[in-house]
């Protein structure tokens, strides 16, 4: 994939891995260029899972000014959206801001969604295969894995962090080995990149200490909440991370201690399967600018909007 005219560039694209300071980052450059946000966090679709996915709002008021947010809170909790129904939901918020000649600022930490619409990923909806469910249904994680691993190389690893997922993900590809891939809805996107990147011990730092802040703040009370909506153990912990911890913890699993430790190993993994699609994006041509985090905010937009005028 070549290089932009950044010129010509109808999509700013914000990435980057977790507590790197991407929204801050976004809302200020989006204040600079009568822009709103557009999220591409797979989990901040889904209402009131707010600690647990980092929906910090206050990061888009700049200057007393709130910057517009889309496709956060559009689902309720234990629905579980794909990358099917967000590229649709990508392209119904990108031609209304086009319409209202806002910028659009696409920003998020989730590789697939961000390749989904930047390369105009051609997608369907796979349906329920019900013979293959019930083929797979008494294996076990490994060998459902193991099956998986026969259709792709296993990249990522929330595909198998349960025998659901895994089944779905089996399903899936399936489905795309037998099936055509149709051309759903498209538009022609000419996207610059901009990455925000921090020192990996800066980047650790920062998880660890957002993680006690947000437990602090109530995030092990929010799953709690959501377990007495009546939303199973088995859809919290679907969501990953956050809520695959904290839900172990309160239906009995681990103990208090022993979730925190493991819910921080988990995000710094995270973080560094973040870098990696964002390093095999790179290897596969996109041209990713890449911006010091720790530099004040003014010089990281001055030095985004130089880019993006550059003739």
């Amino acid at each position: 994939m070549s290089s932009p005219n950044i010129n010509n560039s109808n999509l700013i694209v914000v990435l980057g891995p977790t507590a790197t300071g991407k929204t801050k980052f976004a809302a200020n450059l989006a204040l600079k260029m009568n822009g709103e946000i557009i999220s591409a966090d797979s989990r901040q679709l889904y209402k009131r899972m707010n600690l647990g996915t980092g929906k910090d709002y206050e990061d888009y008021f700049v200057e007393g000014k709130h910057i517009p947010c889309h496709l956060i809170d559009i689902y309720d909790p234990g629905y579980k959206s794909n990358v099917f129904e967000y590229k649709k939901a990508f392209i119904k918020a990108y031609q209304d801001l086009k319409l209202r000649n806002r910028k659009a600022i696409l920003c998020g930490g989730t590789g697939l969604y961000i390749e989904a619409v930047t390369q105009d990923y051609k997608l369907v909806a796979v349906p329920v295969n019900s013979n293959l469910r019930e083929e797979l249904k008494d294996k076990t994680l490994s060998e459902l894995e193991q099956i998986l691993a026969l259709y792709k190389k296993l990249h990522n690893k929330t595909d198998t962090d349960t025998k659901k997922r895994a089944i779905r993900a089996i399903e899936i590809e399936e489905f795309y080995k037998t099936n055509m891939q149709e051309a759903g809805s498209s538009i022609e996107i000419n996207p610059v990149f901009f990455g925000i990147r921090v020192d990996r011990e800066i980047r650790r730092e920062r998880i660890t200490n957002r993680l006690k802040a947000r437990l602090k703040e109530g995030m092990l009370e929010e799953a709690e909440s959501l377990l007495n909506e009546g939303i199973s153990p088995e859809d919290m912990i679907y969501y990953g991370l956050e809520y695959k911890y904290l839900t172990l913890h309160l239906t009995g699993e681990i103990d208090y201690k022993t979730m925190v430790e493991k819910l921080n190993i988990a995000i710094h993994q995270f973080a560094k399967r973040q870098m990696t699609w964002f390093r095999k994006m790179e290897r596969e041509g996109v041209h990713i600018h890449w911006i010091d985090g720790m530099k004040p905010m003014n010089e990281m937009v001055d030095e985004a909007l130089q880019i993006i005028s550059a003739k």
